[in-house]
Formats: C-alpha cells, sequence, structure tokens
C-alpha cells in the first residue's frame, strides 16, 4: 500500500473570540504570523502551523479542544516562569523520565503544553 498522508499541514484550534485569541498567542506566547490581520491567522511553528479558526462563522458550535497541544520550548521550566510572569496560569506539570511537560490553557480554553524532551 502506497503511502496516503504525506503529512500535517496545520492543526487547527477553534476560538470563541478571534481578537484575544490572536492576542494571548502574539502577545503572551510570543508566536510570530505573517497573518495577523487577517481573518483566520495561520501561525507558523517550524514543523506544523496553528491555524485559529471560528467554528461560529462556519455554522459550527465551538468547543476547547482537550487534549493538549505541544509546544516545544528550549527549557520547561523556564518557559513556564516566562508565562506566568505574563498572567498564564499553568494546571500541572509532568516528567517522563524522557521529557517534560507543563500543562495551561489557552484565553479560548483550548489544552497546551509546554513541552522538552531531553533524552534520547
Amino acid at each position: 500500500m502506497t503511502e496516503l498522508v504525506e503529512r500535517t499541514d496545520f492543526v487547527g484550534i477553534p476560538v470563541q473570540d478571534m481578537e484575544r485569541a490572536k492576542a494571548f498567542y502574539r502577545d503572551v506566547l510570543g508566536m510570530r504570523s505573517p497573518d495577523w490581520d487577517r481573518a483566520w491567522p495561520e501561525i507558523e511553528t517550524g514543523n506544523v502551523s496553528i491555524y485559529l479558526t471560528n467554528p461560529a462563522a462556519l455554522g459550527d458550535e465551538f468547543v476547547a479542544h482537550s487534549a493538549a497541544i505541544a509546544l516545544r520550548v528550549a527549557e520547561v521550566p523556564a518557559a513556564k516562569a516566562e508565562l506566568e510572569a505574563r498572567g498564564v496560569v499553568f494546571d500541572g506539570e509532568h516528567d517522563t523520565g524522557v521529557c517534560k511537560m507543563a500543562f495551561f490553557r489557552d484565553s479560548e480554553g483550548n489544552a497546551l503544553m509546554l513541552h522538552r524532551r531531553y533524552a534520547p
């Protein structure tokens, strides 16, 4: 069987208030996008883009993601401290023996995590 799916291009993140979500991803997380002025911004993350989408504008119901999207950082404790200083509240941390994670939610209630694999 030939491979049908080549890769993941983007992950959609549902939002209720687009301007509030843009401000969170841009100003709190410090993420970059050439599309901040567009109605549906796509945020480049190096390998998979994040696409902010308003389900209500498409006639769907808003439901926040409950499975955390892992955002790779250089060092989880340092990134966590910086985000806490910017007002982000964390739900917990976990060290698997392979990677460190710190869990939080965006302005819309979507589950996110800071993540760094430190073992092979």
